[in-house]
């Protein structure tokens, strides 16, 4: 039997941006920097296949003209990477807006996903993109969206059909995040809820990420939604039980993929406070099995691989630059990646 050579192995480009570039904090990695530590990972003969996409400066602005898109691509190919899913811009901070805000701001909010889905199609004409989707959330404060839930996520999916026809004229199918930090999104029914609403499957459906997933487990921001009991202590039998209702409602919606760790803490960086630990790979204080839990995402009720997910990323969000900046670390991740394909892959 060959080696199983899909899903494929992509690396994160925003871990450089999020969280970085504020006052006492880390500065920005450049995107060249985070290509080169990307393409130098290799073990025993295996490399990153490519990289998800982080659509705003100091990395790739959202307004590339078509020579910036053509030198990206480029960049790409000097480091024999693919790009695969791109993240669009759509909070305020970078020009885009509230999906659940006034006119103004969900009219920013779709013109943040409309240049994306340009540039997104742009790399695939040039041949450097062959799958990945369009990455957005509601770019909403869950305190906000708690003084009228019905109405708010009534409003945010309406802007997500708008985004969704957008994504589907350029060829593009657009993934709502799992992440507590969003309002309309900050647990697992909620979002459950926002995907029906807006009841687009084949264009819009749900990205999971093996560490923000996890605590939808725990109800962080919406404790009525918690699914594990509150003196939980990371029991197997309790947690592979969590895990499986979770999959088990948002697994046919999934289709963009992160590989992570967390250690079950919600400590962010900068102003993406709350959202998430995400640990290194061999960190001790990690909750996952990083390959077991792969199968709740990659393996249907089954237990079948199901073959959905083209690539798979590693998010590293909120690694501090003095890990970002060790080779081994990019060397550990691509380890447990290749792992993850190893046991729910599959050969093409």
């Amino acid at each position: 039997m060959p080696e199983n050579n899909f899903p494929k192995l992509h690396n994160a480009m925003w871990p450089g941006i999020v969280g970085k570039g504020e006052p006492g904090g880390d500065p920005f990695i450049g995107l060249d920097d985070m290509l080169a530590m990307t393409a130098k990972a290799e073990v025993d003969g295996v490399k990153f296949d490519g990289v998800d996409l982080f659509m705003s400066d100091p990395h790739t602005s959202i307004d590339s003209k078509v020579k910036d898109v053509k030198a990206l691509a480029s960049k790409l190919r000097k480091h024999k990477l693919k790009a695969g899913s791109i993240v669009a811009p759509v909070w305020g901070v970078t020009g885009g807006g509230c999906a659940m805000g006034s006119e103004e701001e969900r009219n920013a909010f779709l013109t943040q996903v409309r240049k994306a889905c340009a540039i997104g199609s742009r790399l695939r004409d040039l041949g450097v993109r062959p799958h990945g989707v369009i990455r957005i959330d509601s770019s909403a404060p869950v305190a906000d969206w708690a003084k009228d839930p019905k109405g708010n996520t009534k409003l945010i999916a309406q802007t997500f059909k708008e985004a969704a026809k957008i994504a589907k004229d350029h060829g593009e199918r657009l993934a709502a995040e799992g992440e507590i930090c969003w309002g309309g999104m900050h647990s697992w029914k909620h979002m459950l809820e926002l995907l029906e609403a807006v009841g687009m499957p084949k264009v819009l459906g749900f990205q999971a990420d093996m560490s923000h997933t996890l605590l939808y487990t725990l109800g962080e921001n919406a404790p009525k939604h918690r699914i594990v009991k509150k003196n939980f202590n990371w029991e197997p039998g309790e947690t592979h039980a969590a895990l499986t209702k979770l999959s088990d409602a948002l697994r046919p919606w999934t289709i963009d993929f992160h590989v992570a760790q967390n250690d079950g803490t919600v400590y962010g960086s900068g102003s993406h406070e709350k959202t998430g630990r995400h640990c290194q790979a061999t960190d001790p204080n990690g909750k996952l099995n990083i390959v077991r839990d792969s199968a709740y995402w990659l393996r249907n009720s089954q237990n079948r691989v199901t073959k959905k997910i083209r690539h798979i990323c590693w998010d590293g969000c909120m690694f501090s630059n003095a890990v970002m900046t060790q080779q081994q670390t990019w060397n550990d991740i691509l380890a447990a990646m290749i792992q993850v394909r190893k046991y729910h892959g599959w050969h093409e």
